[in-house]
Parts: C-alpha cells; structure tokens; sequence
C-alpha cells in the first residue's frame, strides 16, 4: 500500500508541476497587462508602463514563473496586484465560502445520484430504470444557468420558499446559511445527478451478472442481502472516481452558478482575478484548485485499493 501511494503521490506531484507551467502560460496570453487594467484606458503608457515594472510585469517569462512558482513552495501565494493583499488570505476566504457550498451539494448529490443509479439497475429495462436515466442524463446536457433559472422560478418565485440569493446577511445562523445555499445546491445536483447515476447504474448491472452474485442467490440469500453484501461493494468501484472529479468542480468550476445566485466563492475569485489580469491570484487560485483534484484523486484510489487489492497489487512494482 506504502507504495502504492508513493506512486500515486510521485505522478501527483509532476501533474502539479506541468499544471502549473500551463496556468502561468495561459495566465499570460490573455490579452491586455495588468498596469493598463489597474489603471484604466485613460492613463498614460508612462505610467502604464511605471506600473508594470514596479509589478514585476515586464520580466522575463522565466523570471516571472521562477519567483511566482519558488514563492510557492515556501507557502507564499503571492500579493494581489488589484488588492495589494496577500493571495492567500483571498483564496482561503473564498475557498471557506466554496466549501461551505460543495459540502452541501456533496451530501445531497452522492447518496442521491447513488440510490437513483441502483435502483435503475435494479429495474433495468422498466420504465423507472429509463425515467431514471433519460431524467438524468436530460438534467446533465441542461446548461447551469438554465436549471438555476428554473430553480428560481419554482423556488423562488411561484413557491417562495427558499431565496434567490446565495449572499445571507450578516448574523445568520449555520441553519440560516444553509437554507440560502439550499437552491445553489439544488442546481450542482441537478448538473452532476446523471454522471454518478449513470456510473451506479452500469456498477450495479454488471456486479447483478456477475458469477459470485449468482452464486450467493443460488445459496438461498435474500436478495437485498445479496445487493448489500455482494454486489454494492463491486458496483461502486466506478463511482467511486467519477464523485472524485467532481469535488474539484464543485468547488473551483462554480463561476456560472455563483454569479447567478450572487456568491462570493473560488470561481467567482478566478473570473475577477482574470479580468483585472491579476496574475499571482489567478496563477495560485488555478494551482490551489488543482491541488485539490490531486488530494481528492490520491484519496479515490486509496478507496479503490482498498474495495479492490487487485489495483494495488497490479500497481506495484515487482
């Protein structure tokens, strides 16, 4: 298992490094410079240009990733060129807010996306199996904005019963929060639904076909001891990666969904920090959300491992 991890850690690490050369190369192709962005189109090219060295702007590509990238292995994420405040105490606000929203997304979406996939397989072929699926998979190809419009509309509006906005006023309690981050909520499950169904779903039907499952039902084993003990186990091997990649987007890939319900998360961060060109913030908030898809990956194929010895045996080296 040790190196089974050490592995998964090594090939961690290198993804993170060539992700990072790609964030710093695309952070600087965006057109524009961040002194022209700082202090409008009417200043002048002096002190454009005054602004730019004074930011370290107008170094060498090398130079610029070497500083950005040595400061970030001493834990310094840099400091705002649009706030003058520190990266990090930017990303650790917004990643607290992102959290907050993933968190509750998360626990409605996996048991949920879950139970949906099982139980399709369980009726595969029937009208609940394809309600199921072509219910998901519709809600899936839905663009964000579209469901968290609908939500609203139902919601908000006709029914009236939670708010629109995710932004709650200051004083509100922990309950309080979650009813304003209920409907947000709602609109990831809506996208994410069919993804984890839809893996459960081919789990389930292939664990059902499979030798041992036949085997326990030949011994005389009711058949929801069956599903529980036999074929659970082996049918959410797949899920399990699939909910993995989907905890990065939950709380990096939501600028769509915060902007439409007026929340101050990561992604709402990212867009900004990309239309002030401020790149130490875009730089480290891209880098911060790949360490999470990492740190999420790495603990997927430990689950993985563990549901399946053979995967970690397979991996290790002779």
């Amino acid at each position: 298992m040790i190196r089974f991890i050490a592995r998964r850690l090594a090939l961690g690490l290198v993804t993170l490094w060539v992700l990072s050369v790609l964030i710093f190369i695309g952070t600087h192709v965006l057109p524009g410079n961040p002194g022209r962005s700082m202090l409008g189109p009417f200043a002048s090219a002096e002190a454009v240009d005054a602004l730019n060295e004074e930011l370290g702007a107008n170094d060498p590509l090398l130079t610029q990733y070497t500083d950005w990238i040595g400061d970030v292995l001493h834990g310094d994420l840099g400091t705002s060129f649009a706030f003058k405040r520190p990266v990090g105490d930017m990303i650790a606000t917004a990643m607290t807010q992102s959290f907050k929203l993933a968190f509750i997304a998360f626990i409605i979406l996996v048991p949920v996306g879950i139970l949906g996939g099982v139980i399709a397989a369980l009726h595969a072929g029937k009208p609940v199996d394809r309600i199921i699926s072509v219910g998901g998979l519709s809600a899936t190809a839905m663009p964000e904005f579209v469901g968290g419009i609908v939500l609203i509309l139902v919601f908000g509006l006709w029914l009236n019963v939670l708010p629109i906005s995710a932004r709650w006023p200051p004083g509100t309690s922990l309950l309080g929060q979650v009813q304003y981050l209920l409907m947000p909520a709602l609109a990831l499950v809506l996208v994410l639904f069919g993804y984890i169904a839809r893996m459960a779903r081919a789990g389930t039907v292939a664990a059902l076909d499979a030798d041992y499952t036949r085997t326990a039902m030949l011994k005389g084993l009711p058949r929801r001891t069956v599903v529980w003990r036999h074929v659970l186990r082996n049918a959410l091997l797949p899920t399990i990666t699939v909910i993995a990649t989907q905890v990065g987007y939950m709380i990096g890939g939501l600028v769509v969904v915060e902007r439409l319900f007026n929340y101050n998360g990561v992604g709402e961060l990212i867009l900004n920090a990309a239309r002030n060109r401020d790149y130490p913030q875009l730089q480290s908030t891209v880098l911060v959300i790949g360490v999470i898809y990492l740190v999420a990956t790495l603990v997927a194929d430990i689950l993985y491992s563990i549901l399946n010895p053979r995967i970690r045996y397979g991996g290790a080296p002779e």
